[in-house]
């Protein structure tokens, strides 16, 4: 049991309060506790995972709190393996919790290691006060919690005992200070780190279902942000409003943000991880948002779109703007099986590239600039225009490169489409009218057997198409 988060000043139990707080409560078990929908897509997922590690013991922490300042802590968010393989969702997961497959024959055995609830029957539910119950909630009991999620559960309490002995075993390291103690270091565990994230590459049903109502989400959050302009264009610190509009949105259909919103108006979106949002938004600038809405599955959303502050793009702007909206749409047409990963990027930057030339700022062709030893056109693009999306924004990143960047697409991979052009405030090569433009426009596609599917069309990204919504919204 983690002692982060206990208060120093925590007193002595008396032995007279112990006894009153002990009885006088009524039966609060879960009788009828519904099955994960998660869990048989999580055992199929194990069986994949053990026939790739025979005869090895698998440990998979969830991970701990992590501490903020003094005795606050983030919010806990599980690592995406433990989530992957077990099918937990959102605030049923607990800090220290760990899945070990236990080799056998044949295969593996599951068993879920957990902090079960403290029950009335000891002080801990009152008295401890980072996992007492009325300090911070009901926890499933061993029982509960293997009902829930379709797995033998047992107290972390056993958790060392179970690890302990000469079995081989492979673990995912730096998550949990016991584990990493108690599991002698392999060479291989990096490469159980590296299956557990190659494996999500491909999407089962589940998790396109999941990532298609995230998306869902995420368009009524950007919606939410629309209609707070008046409001944001009235306060100082504009962009805050925004960003909380979103967050609001994102807690009320999900588990939380699936990553920092940025929220950046005028020359505040040429800056390409800007999550400081604090500036104003002023009628006559571009503003874009980059976010996303991570359900209780901790399956996440990541869109970008930008739009005209006051509802109406000027010449350049729309200039600018189009020239991005063709570099997505040669992106989309890239996406396919068979196709490289790398080819979506290629094709968003030809396009990008002869936009700049067309534009004058390059001094060189197209053609000359997306030569490797050029590339002076990513001045203004700056970013890859693509990246793997599930669990993790970034999904997939710890997979071998020759199975993600240098792979091919194939059916069920989910991924971004997100060219960008970003004049920076003093860029001289660039007329002043220019300077302090920021366009993104991202979309999340699902990779079919003859194509691609953006699971977020339904939101506008042509610029005739942005400011219809704009003046829906606002009406």
């Amino acid at each position: 049991m983690s002692d982060q988060g206990k208060r120093v000043y925590d007193n002595p139990v008396a032995s007279g309060y112990s006894q009153f707080m002990r009885s006088g409560w009524g039966d609060s078990e879960l009788a009828d506790l519904a099955v994960s929908p998660a869990v048989t897509w999580a055992a199929n997922r194990r069986t994949i995972l053990s026939a790739q590690f025979p005869g090895t013991r698998i440990v998979i922490p969830a991970g701990s709190t992590k501490q903020r300042s003094n005795d606050t802590n983030y919010r806990f968010r599980p690592h995406s393996a433990f989530i992957y393989y077990t099918g937990v969702q959102g605030v049923e997961a607990t800090p220290n919790a760990v899945l070990i497959l236990e080799p056998r024959a044949g295969g593996h055995e599951a068993i879920l290691f957990v902090n079960p609830r403290s029950t009335r029957d000891s002080d801990a539910f009152f008295s401890d006060t980072a996992n007492g119950e009325l300090w911070i909630g009901r926890r499933f009991t061993t029982g509960e919690a293997a009902q829930r999620w379709q797995i033998p559960t047992l107290s972390i309490q056993d958790l060392e005992e179970r690890l302990s002995g000469s079995v081989p075993t492979l673990t995912i390291r730096g998550l949990d200070e016991r584990v990493d103690k108690a599991c002698v270091a392999s060479e291989r565990d990096s490469e159980l780190l590296s299956f557990a994230s190659a494996q999500r590459l491909i999407k089962d049903e589940y998790e396109i279902a999941e990532l298609q109502e995230s998306v869902d989400a995420t368009a009524l959050g950007f919606a939410d942000m629309i209609r707070a302009l008046p409001a944001a264009i009235s306060h100082t610190r504009g962009e805050r409003i925004m960003e909380a509009a979103f967050f609001g949105r994102a807690r009320l259909a999900g588990n939380d943000l699936g990553y920092d919103t940025i929220s950046a108006a005028g020359a505040n979106a040429c800056i390409l991880h800007w999550i400081r949002n604090d500036g104003d938004v002023k009628p006559g600038q571009l503003m874009l948002i980059d976010a996303g809405i991570e359900l209780d599955s901790y399956y996440t959303a990541d869109i970008t779109r930008t739009f005209p502050i006051n509802g109406k793009f000027t010449e350049i702007q729309r200039t600018l703007y189009s020239l991005v909206f063709e570099a997505q749409k040669a992106g989309f047409a890239a996406v396919k099986p068979g196709a490289d990963f790398k080819s979506i990027n290629l094709a968003s930057q030809q396009v990008l590239a002869q936009g700049l030339a067309d534009l004058g700022v390059l001094k060189v062709s197209a053609e000359e600039s997306l030569k490797p030893e050029n590339h002076f056109h990513r001045r203004w693009t700056l970013h890859g225009v693509s990246h793997m999306l599930g669990l993790d924004v970034h999904d997939c990143a710890q997979a071998r490169k020759d199975q993600y960047a240098d792979a091919k697409l194939a059916a069920g991979m989910v991924l971004t489409v997100e060219p960008g052009l970003y004049i920076q405030p003093d860029d001289e090569l660039f007329a002043p009218e220019f300077r302090g433009i920021g366009i993104r426009i991202e979309d999340d596609v699902l990779v079919t057997e003859d194509g691609c599917r953006n699971l977020s069309q339904a939101m506008p990204r042509h610029p005739d198409e942005i400011e219809s919504w704009m003046a829906n919204l606002l009406r």
